[in-house]
């Protein structure tokens, strides 16, 4: 696969679930394309498109590695995220990234992660947890926030005092997850 062949199928209209899944087998056979692929999600943001932000979360659920040569820009793009569309998966990402970093220790994920990096994924995660987005989104965000709460010893107080503001007003899934999530945080000692 090319770039060129690439930018044509994310260009196609709206791809179903078979052609994300060709996609991805294609990818990973050409993970010189990732950075291609990221800088798609930042350009279909501001189109309210998201063909290439459902294909890099389905490629890096089978190479997370992928993501870590171009995770400056990863993380650095994410502020700047407005379609739902596109914050769903890449809040999805981040709670994969914060899971291999603190929850599995993974230590190719901890070698090429630097703190900056982690602060702006924080950044964006309290943002989407606090502003009015998906549920998906919150969820992915405030898994991400226990994660970071590890390294960051400020998160989990925040993280808490938002979860015990908001947890009443949620649907079932983010109360669900906001239970789990304050459970793990009062074993913790917060």
């Amino acid at each position: 696969m090319t770039e060129q062949q690439l930018i044509d199928a994310l260009s196609s209209g709206r791809l179903s679930k078979v052609r994300i899944d060709k996609l991805v087998d294609e990818m990973e056979l050409h993970p010189e394309l990732t950075l291609t692929l990221l800088n798609r999600v930042f350009e279909e943001d501001k189109k309210d498109e998201f063909n290439a932000s459902w294909v890099l979360d389905h490629l890096l659920r089978k190479k997370l590695v992928y993501i870590l040569p171009h995770f400056d820009e990863f993380t650095s793009g994410l502020a700047e995220l407005k379609s739902e569309s596109c914050i769903r998966p890449m809040a999805h990402i981040c709670q994969m990234v914060t899971e291999a970093y603190f929850e599995k220790k993974n230590s190719t994920f901890i070698e090429n992660i630097k703190a900056n990096q982690l602060e702006r994924i924080m950044t964006a995660c309290f943002d989407w947890l606090i502003g009015q987005h998906k549920i998906a989104a919150k969820v992915f965000s405030m898994t991400s926030l226990y994660y970071l709460g590890m390294q960051f010893d400020w998160v989990h107080p925040e993280l808490k005092l938002v979860l015990e503001e908001t947890i009443a007003k949620g649907s079932s899934g983010y109360k669900n997850r906001a239970s789990k999530t304050l459970d793990k945080l009062v074993a913790l000692g917060h």
